[in-house]
């Protein structure tokens, strides 16, 4: 199965007590729709919650915000939880990650050296024609 979606918290890496790491992250997919007889769409989100099991050093680059594009399978998970109400979540067991959107940070560090590139640049004449 594949989903697209946006990351809503930093991944974080959790070890097992067998040695195992795992990332976990959850991402937001979103959608919109249509309901008869109106003209505006409703948007929607759906959460899932992924795991991770290749890589633990991925998670630096799964920041909050990123658009990411996962192929796995998907699984419901079914609880009570302390209030005694009925609860569910979806779990998505990642086999591989895309990424459709560039790190924020990253962007930012750049364009931050790209404009100490252009401050250092002088407006010195030289003896060339053009």
């Amino acid at each position: 199965m594949e989903i697209a979606g946006r990351i809503t918290n930093n991944a974080t890496v959790h070890e097992l007590k067998d040695g195992r790491q795992v990332v976990n992250f959850s991402i937001a997919v979103n959608d919109s729709y249509k309901r008869k007889g109106e003209e505006q769409f409703t948007e929607m989100a759906t959460f899932f919650n992924c795991s991770y099991w290749r890589n633990p050093g991925i998670a630096k680059h799964l920041t909050k915000g990123r658009v990411v594009h996962l192929y796995g399978r998907v699984s419901v998970n079914a609880y009570v939880n302390a209030a005694g109400e009925p609860m569910g979540s979806l779990q998505f067991h990642v086999n591989e990650i895309k990424f459709l959107s560039s790190n924020p940070k990253a962007v930012q560090q750049q364009n931050t050296v790209a404009v100490s590139v252009a401050e250092t640049v002088s407006d010195e004449k030289d003896d060339l024609p053009f």
